[in-house]
């Protein structure tokens, strides 16, 4: 019987490798390994792809979530709200810069942020979102750019798992002031190691945040801000250029076996809906069954291993629960009520650049039996 892996970080590269002996290569014998070459041009080629006002290389995703609430330098602690289905590092980069998450739970069937919910939460304190285009799937951005709008809401947007998603024709990361991005190695376009970066929509905050991933500094040994060390690191950066290359191929490939999924998946499963207007890259294909952990224990049995993304909901986390207590702020179980059952319900399945259509058939057939 074949075993089908979830992902398969050798496997998935493998077609790389030369490219990436040839990039390591030039970056070792340019003897510049700290904000080079490599970092500059990934940077351009980047942003010249999403189509931003320009991208800047940090060291990984939670600080691209992080470092431009850092450059806001805003007086006071203030409310940021954040969807309640999502990752904990969107969370984790409110908390970490002194701020207040604000929950808005999730939308059953695209299980990003739900619209309808979010000006309810909306108070005098709130000064930003940060939405999710979780899994690769872009959120409904109209209704959204229209309630920054009316209540002069600072963007950001966490891309970390949608590269290349569009909504409208138009890139993620592009809407609002800020597009936080993660190269984890596992993502659509993912580095060998920890990397991320920030789509930067608003010139005016470009220098600031050049300077702060840098110790605070545009000149050295001058500091302008109390700063960070999070530069994207020139290795990174150039397997970084060589696999951008074969972006649109990747999200290609995996949007073809979605749509396997899509097509052929029995009415058991709850499948991932798009919004209208979008096109998802499937970081993750992600299905609901309310017996999640009875399927994934049947399907290893048959050889297809699969994840939970994810196992534990944010506002249950005891590192969320125990700061929200400090600040003495009431969570509320209906804020996370979707979210729960998402993540009660969820499982992701094979959907990678090492999988074949057969595989992903395969997989379907298992899955329809169950």
């Amino acid at each position: 019987m074949e075993q089908i892996d979830y992902e398969n970080l050798y496997e998935l590269n493998k077609p790389f490798m030369e490219d990436y002996k040839s990039a390591f290569a030039d970056t070792l014998n340019s003897g510049w390994f700290i904000l080079g070459n490599q970092v500059k041009t990934f940077e351009k080629t980047f942003a010249d792809y999403l189509k931003a006002g320009s991208f800047l290389g940090v060291a990984s995703g939670l600080d691209a979530l992080e470092l431009p609430l850092v450059a806001m330098e805003w007086e006071e602690a203030f409310e940021v709200l954040v969807p309640s289905n999502t990752y904990i590092a969107t969370i984790n980069a409110i908390i970490n810069t002194g701020h207040t998450p604000v929950f808005v739970d999730a939308d059953p069937l695209t299980y990003n942020i739900d619209v309808t919910k979010i000006e309810e939460k909306i108070t005098s304190k709130t000064r930003a979102i940060m939405i999710v285009h979780l899994y690769g799937n872009p959120c409904e951005m109209d209704a959204i750019m229209t309630i920054c709008k009316k209540h002069q809401l600072l963007l950001i947007e966490d891309c970390a798992q949608s590269h290349g998603a569009t909504y409208k024709n138009q890139m993620t990361g592009t809407f609002g002031e800020f597009g936080a991005f993660s190269f984890y190695p596992t993502k659509n376009l993912g580095a060998l190691g920890d990397a991320g970066g920030i789509a930067i929509n608003k010139e005016e905050y470009s220098d600031k945040l050049k300077s702060l991933r840098n110790y605070g500094s545009h000149i050295k040994y001058h500091n302008d801000y109390i700063g960070y060390n999070s530069r994207l690191d020139e290795v990174q950066a150039a397997f970084l250029s060589v696999k951008l290359k074969a972006l649109e191929a990747i999200n290609a490939h995996k949007q073809k076996l979605a749509n396997l999924y899509l097509t052929h998946l029995k009415s058991d499963y709850i499948l991932p809906q798009t919004t209208a207007h979008s096109e998802a890259v499937y970081h993750i294909f992600a299905v609901r069954h309310e017996k999640r952990d009875a399927l994934k224990a049947y399907l290893l049995e048959k050889g297809i291993k699969t994840e939970i993304h994810y196992p534990i909901v944010p506002c249950e986390q005891n590192s969320i629960k125990n700061y929200m207590a400090k600040i003495n702020y009431q969570l509320d179980p209906a804020d996370f009520t979707v979210a729960t059952q998402i993540h009660r319900t969820e499982l992701s399945l094979p959907c990678s650049t090492i999988h074949s259509e057969e595989q992903i058939l395969r997989v379907i057939e298992v899955l329809n039996a169950f």
